[in-house]
């Protein structure tokens, strides 16, 4: 499976160990930045990672910022993708399972390495549950 990994500067260096550990995992990362410590602004990483998860190459992205509530509200403004802010593998699985999340937002200030790894597994690791859940994504719009 190919995913989608982006950051802004907060989160560049928790983004730089999770690539690794996802490449370790046997995931082929697509990374849209950003590259180095250097300030960004996280708009201009989250819009074309969005973009390209809601056109469905790769179908799951992964975004880190500080709180990442920029990153979340920003790819939610793509038509077809659901980020979900999830600081507990249980929000991520939950993420997954009820909302058929599509993008996972990482607060890297507020996660160490291993709970960013644990976070991201719960997240690749469940699938959604439709049933009647798949009505109320259904009702979020394309």
């Amino acid at each position: 499976m190919t995913l989608a990994l982006g950051s802004d500067h907060a989160g560049f260096e928790r983004k730089e160990t999770l690539k690794a550990w996802l490449e370790s995992q046997g995931y082929a990362v697509q990374d849209f930045g950003t590259h180095s410590a250097a300030s960004v602004d996280y708009p201009d990483v989250a819009h074309p990672l969005a973009a390209a998860v809601a056109a469905g190459h790769p179908a799951r992205g992964i975004l880190l910022c500080g709180s990442a509530n920029g990153v979340c509200i920003t790819a939610n403004k793509h038509a077809g993708v659901r980020a979900a802010l999830a600081w507990l593998p249980e929000i991520a699985t939950l993420a997954r399972q009820h909302n058929d999340a599509n993008v996972l937002c990482l607060p890297a200030r507020y996660v160490s390495d291993a709970e960013a790894a644990a976070i991201a597994q719960a997240f690749l690791d469940t699938a959604f549950e439709g049933g009647r859940h798949q009505a109320r994504v259904a009702k979020i719009g394309s």
